[in-house]
């Protein structure tokens, strides 16, 4: 009889192992989040948004886009912009400038157009040529609506931030008491994205609530593995090409890879895009996943819609001192 129980026990002991062994076999790759399908979901909200504003004999909102200088790059990103302002009911209009427009001469149409009530948006698309790169500071990030967005205030957000958290929440990524860590400090990307994540859900501009650990350039990647190890959710905006690798992220971390990069491809010899995170190898590991391109790209477009038909309704709420809108391309 004990030896017949003792086999029992054996069978079961194996039919467990057997059990762990197929689950581990069988775990699917993270879910690639498509933030081309998220900003069409955008895009459509947007386009009723903009046609119930006129039915209610409001004025179409207006999109300004200042392009300096002959980049082919940068054409064709506001070409983009422009189509997608079309797609949702926004007018718009670009303005060329040559490359060698001075920097007095572009301040003061940045002045014009900030102070021309038929204008709703404003896009400085860069990268300005030459001499003009200092005058990034104009393009989106005034600082009244800096200062609203760190006290946690209803204001215009950067789009690309705002892309990111908006592909958090409606993928249904949590984020209450969870840890993140954002791989990136700049003032257009990094910091905004940190703000946003750790800012309390019940304020007027509701947060994530998170626990958010900021990392850049100077930290050793020791260091960095150590947050990544305990993050739920890494923001990857360094601009390093394949800076969060597999082994640095823990099982079921959702990896949000706002990173822009053009690498030469060893097989093609030709340049392509990838982001700030290996992604066929991390997909192994993590819940969530987004590409590079087609991640956070187009929710930024989208999330300037949103941002220009905000300014519009602005004019009515705040007339006397009106918050203008300048987004960061």
């Amino acid at each position: 009889m004990a030896t017949l129980r003792a086999l029992r026990k054996l069978c079961q002991h194996s039919q467990q192992q057997l059990c762990s062994l197929h689950t581990s076999a069988i775990r699917q790759e993270a879910v690639v989040i498509s933030g081309r399908k998220l900003a069409r979901q955008i895009r459509e909200e947007a386009r009723v948004d903009v046609d119930n504003w006129v039915l209610s004999g409001h004025r179409r909102p207006h999109l300004s886009v200042v392009l300096v200088g002959d980049n082919p790059a940068s054409h064709s990103y506001v070409l983009n912009k422009t189509r997608s302002a079309a797609d949702v009911g926004i007018s718009s209009e670009t303005i060329l400038k040559s490359s060698s427009t001075s920097e007095e001469e572009l301040l003061d149409l940045i002045y014009k157009l900030n102070t021309d009530h038929q204008v709703d948006g404003l896009l400085i698309q860069l990268p300005l040529p030459g001499r003009h790169s200092e005058l990034c500071d104009v393009d989106g990030f005034h600082v009244v609506n800096v200062g609203r967005m760190c006290l946690d205030q209803s204001t215009m957000l950067p789009a690309t931030p705002w892309g990111v958290m908006e592909i958090i929440k409606r993928t249904g990524i949590p984020t209450l008491g969870k840890n993140v860590l954002v791989a990136g400090r700049s003032k257009n990307v990094g910091m905004p994205i940190a703000m946003l994540l750790h800012t309390d859900g019940r304020h007027e501009r509701p947060g994530g609530d998170a626990t958010v650990t900021i990392t850049h350039r100077y930290t050793p990647i020791d260091q960095l593995r150590q947050h990544t190890k305990i993050a739920d959710i890494i923001v990857a905006a360094a601009g390093i090409p394949n800076l969060i690798t597999a082994d640095m992220i823990k099982e079921g971390a959702a990896v949000i890879d706002v990173g822009i990069n053009r690498v030469l491809d060893p097989e093609t010899g030709k340049s392509r895009l990838v982001g700030d995170v290996d992604f066929e190898g991390v997909r192994q590991k993590a819940s969530f996943i987004t590409p590079v391109p087609g991640g956070v790209g187009p929710m930024t477009v989208a999330m300037l819609m949103k941002n220009t038909i905000k300014a519009a309704k602005n004019v009515l709420l705040y007339p006397p001192e009106r918050v203008r809108m300048a987004a960061l391309s």
